[in-house]
């Protein structure tokens, strides 16, 4: 096949699901967002914008990942790993899910684990409290949360577990390591069809100090910028 003629085909493919994802999404109407989410949401978009480059390429492998499954008509399953699934780890797929609605990109999939489980920390719950997710109260020694980002559809069930968890997918997902301890702990995460490394660092260093709200905080909005930007990707751009 000569070489100009594919390089054609591959722009009229690209093109085509491009449109298909354009098209798709304008057929659904936006979630109802929490009121105070909302602004979060803006901020992450705007902040989207400004990412590192190096941030960019891991993001945009996710992001073609999406499309390919999209493409195939299978769900894109995204398992965020950390070491205790306790706070990083959650803030991504609880993100990444506002993310892909605010995009309305259906069929994608978020979970999250830990190479052990702990719990859902209160300080992390507090700053996606924050940020304007309604988070009931959980109880026990680890509670399971559920976790609303619109009116109108189901809350997320949200507790801290093992990545191999029976509540998370066990083939075909993208692993994305948000720790470095958990990425090299974890040369290899059976099941995964991609992996990618999204680390982020610990606001546990900020506990029990002044700057303790302002660094989980921090940590949250930089989370959800990188997934606005992910999102913003599938397809080869946002419709927005």
């Amino acid at each position: 096949m000569d070489i100009r003629f594919r390089q054609a085909l591959v722009v009229v493919v690209a093109g085509a699901l491009c449109a298909r994802t354009r098209a798709a999404r304008a057929g659904h109407q936006e979630p109802a967002f929490h009121p105070e989410l909302k602004a979060s949401i803006q901020a992450a978009v705007s902040a989207s914008k400004a990412l590192p480059e190096d941030r960019k390429v891991e993001l945009r492998k996710l992001a073609r990942y999406v499309t390919d499954k999209l493409k195939a008509k299978e769900p894109a399953n995204l398992l965020f790993i950390c070491t205790h699934n306790s706070r990083r780890s959650h803030m991504a797929q609880l993100w990444a899910a506002t993310a892909a609605a605010y995009y309305r990109i259906d069929g994608v999939h978020t979970y999250s684990g830990g190479t052990e489980a702990t719990a859902f920390n209160p300080r992390a719950v507090a700053a996606m409290r924050r940020a304007g997710f309604k988070i009931d109260d959980g109880e026990g020694a680890n509670p399971h949360y559920k976790v609303s980002f619109a009116a109108g559809l189901p809350p997320s069930e949200v507790f801290s577990k093992t990545f191999a968890g029976k509540s998370n997918p066990q083939s075909s997902f993208a692993a994305v390591m948000t720790c470095a301890q958990a990425d090299e702990s974890c040369p290899v995460v059976p099941g995964a069809t991609i992996r990618a490394a999204l680390h982020y660092e610990d606001p546990k260093a900020s506990d029990g100090t002044p700057e303790e709200s302002a660094t989980y905080d921090a940590r949250s909005r930089q989370i959800a910028s990188e997934m606005f930007y992910l999102f913003s990707q599938v397809g080869h751009g946002a419709t927005r």
